[in-house]
């Protein structure tokens, strides 16, 4: 609002703020905020550092709002999501959510999610980036409708090995019963909160889905109910180093959209992703499955796999090579990252046939920039099975209390 309590207009603030930005504005000692979906989100608070550690030993709020959701429902919509994603859709009970990949004709990725099955025929989609077009030209010929409704629902990630306990002393009486990913409604002080086990950093963790009117209160309740155990808010930038722990893959960083590749042979499927275990033969036709059989039939020419890097600086978007001397070019580095929990060097990247077995050898080359002077440096690269970080916590039902 301007200073005569007039709406700013909308090309002077093009982002969106979330239900949550009030608070964030205030806890924000960068100034550092992002576009994410059309929505003005915080990258760091006080130091990525910081907000790291704390994802890994108390418990964490990050502002999950932006993440675009998707209604999906009528008579058909089990139908239509079975013939969309490669997963068995019919496999998802009432109140249990699936991690879900979906592609074009020709098995390449379209986009990734999670599907929350809230009714026999009652459905939430949730993306990083906006799908409508392309649902919506899915569902032709099926009785189903498909609705954006992001607006609609204010959202929280809580993680870490406290964040069961804050969710208890917050009043959601119940909620270490809650396996990972299920999902179950509860009211907070008359306020209704659906609450999943589900989080993008693979430890301990639930997602909070509210309206926004509930917003600013119940994040106020959380950090008071959390003040003895160390909550505190973080942004994107300590959440991908805990995904890169964890295996997890981020859209337009590990892969790009085929929607939106322009050249010849960027775009990936599943299978060259990793993600075979998502992508289920035996239930009816789904898009790309034909292409993805004759891959399958075929075998992988790249795969994305997890690395073990030699020494402790970071392979950001190295090239990697079959030799020490660099005369052969066998992929290059998506994400990477010194785990500080891991105490490894670790990275995720693309490799070609057959260097990306498991146990096998390639060279990294990293370029360093020291006081404004670069230097480069070809060290050892391991593939290794991911994830990297996997505790017990993170499944444990019910979870102990820290």
């Amino acid at each position: 609002m301007a200073a005569n309590n007039t709406p700013v207009p909308h090309y002077l603030k093009p982002l969106l703020d979330t239900p949550f930005h009030a608070r964030a504005r205030v806890l924000s000692q960068n100034d550092s905020f992002v576009p994410w979906a059309g929505y003005s989100t915080v990258d760091v608070f006080t130091t990525a550092e910081q907000e790291y550690f704390a994802i890994r030993n108390a418990a964490t709020l990050f502002d999950l709002t932006p993440m675009v959701k998707y209604r999906i429902n009528g008579s058909d919509a089990e139908r239509y999501l079975n013939r969309l994603v490669t997963r068995d859709v019919r496999k998802l009970k009432v109140g249990r959510v699936s991690y879900v990949v979906w592609c074009n004709d020709s098995g390449h990725l379209i986009d990734d999610g999670t599907i929350f099955r809230l009714g026999p025929q009652d459905f939430r989609l949730c993306t990083a980036e906006r799908q409508l077009d392309w649902l919506l030209d899915s569902a032709i010929g099926f009785d189903v409708r498909v609705e954006e409704v992001t607006e609609d629902i204010a959202a929280l990630a809580v993680q870490g090995p406290t964040s069961c306990y804050i969710l208890k002393k917050f009043g959601l009486a119940g909620v270490e019963r809650l396996k990972p990913f299920e999902l179950a409604e509860f009211d907070a002080a008359g306020r209704p909160v659906m609450v999943s086990r589900t989080g993008f950093t693979g430890d301990l963790g639930y997602e909070l889905w509210m309206r926004p009117e509930h917003a600013l209160s119940i994040w106020d309740d959380l950090m008071a109910a959390g003040r003895t155990r160390g909550l505190r808010a973080i942004g994107s930038q300590a959440l991908n180093m805990a995904r890169i722990e964890a295996g997890f893959l981020m859209p337009n960083v590990d892969f790009v959209s085929a929607e939106h590749t322009i050249r010849m042979n960027r775009d990936r499927t599943p299978l060259e992703l990793g993600l075979g275990w998502l992508v289920d033969f035996d239930k009816p036709h789904f898009n790309g499955r034909r292409a993805l059989l004759t891959q399958k039939a075929s075998g992988l020419r790249r795969l994305l796999v997890g690395l073990d890097v030699d020494g402790n600086k970071a392979a950001h978007n190295a090239l990697l090579y079959a030799d020490e001397a660099g005369n052969h070019e066998v992929g290059s580095v998506t994400s990477a990252m010194w785990s500080p929990t891991c105490k490894r060097n670790l990275a995720l990247a693309i490799l070609d046939a057959p260097h990306h077995a498991i146990g096998s050898k390639v060279w990294a080359d990293i370029y360093l920039n020291r006081e404004l002077v670069w230097e480069r440096r070809m060290v050892a690269a391991h593939v290794v099975e991911r994830p990297f970080f996997a505790p017990d916590r993170r499944r444990q039902t019910p979870p102990a209390d820290r």
